[in-house]
């Protein structure tokens, strides 16, 4: 049977491994696909350099249009990134009949819901296993592997620059900003590392597992993000003390409403800072590889881990999605496996619930005077919120200030508390009558807690 002919849009460093890991297992893709796979087109502003790395056989240019336009390409492989002219060529290739496969998480978790609706109606497949964790099969598993599972739950390390920077500051001891340049002088961060520290990049991601697990629209506008710019090596350590590590997840959730707490049923969709367990399997994964946890009701607890990012992982995962679409290209649209794992038309309207709604529980670092009665009154504020404490860790005092009313010495230190479930809104108050008091000396540390069972 004739070869399969793909055509690439970008061949950057994903780009480039996709091709060659292509080429290398040719004959192994070839026996599980029933036909060749061959990149016969590429488009690339770099022209010189593109040809150089494709050799003679492949025709390259500088013009992606040219791509789409031509008749024998049955697949367009998207690496540009980005949402705009990304989305304009996928939306085209779409238009002209071509399947498509994307690495661009991006432009999926913000344009997710027109792109599948325009592949739906033109009957064509848009594959985006490369989109999350690399070349972790994530994706796959959640829309075909546990397809009999109702997900309870998805927590992940799906960032690998961000848990590079805590594993670091966790082993050294070091400072988020320190870390941060070793990181870009390793080239584990980017030069603007912004979307990768401030969670963005992870909110992508997360944004499209939560979609593909509860069946809803990928809702990345209503997404709960905060990155890891604000963590000190004080807050790792104490983590460690209380038998706690401290990473970035992406976490999405069912939640059952309770009438009774005054709870209502929705998704929750957050990307921050959280306590774990030190001895669950997630929290022991360090470097720059990846983890996803998926909690179903019939098979419990499955973990997904490996490299996140690189040339050739991403590249696996991009094969995977050209493998699947050549085995399904001649297959009735209806019978093919639906972008979000859902038909499109039972999609569920659960909403997205605010982060002032979820229930979860806490660490605090308060920087207070170390006086008399200052426990006290920070313990009173927590129960008459009616939030419960797990447990108290005190500091002996470490520094001396000067305290101006008082006009003597008075020596500070932190307490550490953690928390037992309570609801963000009741929480958010409760801190904002700590930090009023006069013996708190500095902006209260709060760090989510999950316990991952």
């Amino acid at each position: 049977m004739k070869p399969i002919q793909v055509g690439l849009l970008g061949i950057g460093v994903v780009g480039s491994g996709t091709f060659n890991v292509l080429a290398r297992n040719q004959e192994e893709i070839k026996r599980r696909a029933g036909r060749g796979i061959e990149i016969t087109m590429v488009a690339d502003l770099n022209v010189a350099r593109a040809q150089e790395l494709v050799g003679p056989g492949v025709t390259v240019v500088s013009d992606a249009r040219a791509v789409l336009a031509n008749p024998d390409i049955d697949i367009v492989i998207e690496l540009i990134g980005g949402y705009g002219i990304a989305k304009t060529l996928v939306l085209e290739a779409i238009a002209a009949g071509k399947h498509v496969v994307t690495a661009n998480k991006a432009l999926l978790a913000v344009h997710g819901t027109e792109i599948f609706a325009a592949a739906s109606a033109k009957g064509v497949m848009v594959a985006f296993e490369a989109a999350v964790a690399g070349g972790i099969p994530i994706i796959k598993a959640l829309r075909e592997g546990l397809t009999a599972n109702r997900i309870q739950w998805i927590a992940g390390i799906i960032n690998g620059t961000t848990n590079f920077i805590l594993s670091e500051m966790r082993d050294k001891g070091l400072d988020f900003a320190v870390v941060l340049k070793e990181a870009q002088r390793l080239g584990y961060a980017e030069a603007d590392p912004t979307f990768d520290i401030e969670g963005v990049d992870a909110a992508h991601k997360a944004t499209l597992m939560s979609a593909i697990a509860f069946g809803v629209p990928v809702q990345f506008d209503k997404a709960y993000i905060e990155g890891i710019t604000k963590l000190g090596a004080a807050d790792i350590k104490y983590a460690e003390q209380l038998g706690y590590r401290i990473k970035l997840l992406g976490i999405t959730k069912r939640r059952q409403g309770d009438a009774t707490k005054g709870t209502t049923d929705g998704i929750e969709l957050r990307v921050h800072p959280c306590l774990i367990p030190a001895k669950r399997l997630i929290a022991n994964v360090e470097g720059a590889m990846n983890a996803v946890v998926v909690q179903g009701d019939a098979v419990g607890t499955t973990l997904y881990y490996g490299k996140g990012a690189g040339s050739e992982p991403t590249a696996s995962a991009v094969i995977a999605d050209l493998v699947d679409i050549t085995r399904l290209h001649t297959a009735d649209a209806a019978h093919r496996v639906p972008h979000l794992a859902f038909q499109p038309d039972a999609m569920s309207n659960l909403p997205v619930l605010p982060m002032s709604e979820v229930v979860t529980s806490y660490y605090l670092r308060l920087r207070v005077a170390d006086e008399t009665g200052v426990l006290a009154k920070v313990t009173g504020i927590l129960a008459e919120a009616g939030i419960s404490i797990d447990a108290v860790l005190q500091r002996e005092a470490d520094e001396v200030v000067k305290d101006i009313a008082a006009s003597g010495q008075v020596p500070q230190t932190d307490v550490i508390i953690l928390t037992h479930d309570c609801v963000e809104a009741r929480m958010n108050a409760a801190i904002a009558l700590m930090q009023a008091l006069p013996s708190v000396l500095e902006p209260i540390t709060r760090i989510r807690k999950e316990e991952l069972a």
